[in-house]
């Protein structure tokens, strides 16, 4: 089983639309509504896998009914916090030419008995799980060292957690040292607060990570790749994509595929590369089930192409 902590869950509505103009009344062509939130996200993807997987989060109002009803239908087992606030709505809007325009809401804010009852629960659903992945940033009220807390009692009860998110709040964590951390390009490079302009970049900076307290790097590079960093040695993985229709939780996905196929080794990094290549030829942020899967699309090896210069440098 795998189990997801979202601390900042959201209910997601993506429209497809033609171009972006602003000032201008645009007529959508597609839409869809999700639970979101990247910990949900991970959930999704594990279960259209046929895998089981328990999905932690708080929510409230409205909005938070609509994301317990959405996963349950999908199969997945939600444990919620009941929270005073409620639970945030965010808006995608997927253009045809893969461009993807997000407008995220804050969501609401914890009280402390709220976030001790987060954690508490957490710790009561831990010893069924093979891990426990959390995911996302942290909602009002929580302080950075929140995640940090996370790891800290899941290894104590003898879990393995993959954290998922970026800024204070990963670099807090990194001293309780997760088993497995996944930065994107901009979060890596934020990590380490310096540019990255090759893939040798991210090798360095995913192995600064490590000596942090990471035990292993997932890093997603976005249509350069994806690399692991572990104590076993480093891995670059591509895959062939023919067509982008949104990359909406296929950061999520890939790391709900490397979790799957074990969570270590180039084996989970082919599954990893795979569900994320699947995920972004889905419109919104549907989660790819085995069937979209194109393993002969993906290549990885411990040839790792340092020199290439990133198609998207971050800065």
């Amino acid at each position: 089983m795998i189990l997801t902590v979202t601390p900042n869950p959201s209910l997601d509505r993506t429209y497809e639309v033609p171009s972006l103009e602003r000032g201008e009344v645009i007529r959508a062509t597609g839409e869809r509504m999700d639970p979101g939130g990247k910990g949900v996200n991970v959930s999704r993807a594990v279960a259209a896998a046929g895998r089981r997987t328990v999905a932690v989060l708080p929510l409230g109002g409205a909005p938070g009914a609509l994301v317990a009803q959405l996963l349950a239908v999908k199969d997945i087992e939600v444990t919620a916090v009941r929270i005073a606030g409620v639970t945030r709505s965010n808006i995608a809007l997927a253009e045809t030419d893969g461009v993807l325009t997000k407008i995220n809401a804050p969501g609401p804010e914890l009280t402390a008995a709220e976030q001790e009852l987060l954690l508490e629960t957490v710790r009561e659903q831990s010893p069924d799980a093979d891990w426990i992945a959390c995911c996302g940033s942290l909602p009002r009220g929580l302080a950075p060292e929140w995640y940090a807390d996370v790891v800290a009692r899941a290894h104590a009860g003898g879990a393995r957690i993959a954290l998922d998110t970026s800024g204070r709040a990963l670099l807090e964590a990194l001293r309780e040292r997760p088993d497995v951390v996944k930065p994107n390009a901009e979060e890596l490079a934020e990590a380490v607060g310096r540019p990255l302009s090759t893939v040798g970049d991210a090798v360095k900076a995913a192995e600064e990570l490590r000596e942090m307290g990471a035990r292993a790097v997932l890093a997603s590079l976005g249509a350069d790749g994806q690399l692991l960093v572990d104590g076993a040695g480093t891995w670059f993985g591509s895959a062939r994509v023919d067509v982008v229709r949104s990359n909406v939780g296929a950061g999520d996905s890939s790391l709900a595929g490397f979790l799957i196929a074990g969570g270590s080794g180039p084996q989970a990094l082919a599954s990893a590369v795979a569900h994320g290549a699947a995920a972004v030829q889905l419109p919104g942020s549907v989660m790819p089930s085995p069937d979209n899967l194109d393993t002969s699309a993906v290549t990885v090896t411990a040839d790792v192409p340092v020199n290439r210069v990133l198609k998207e440098p971050v800065s």
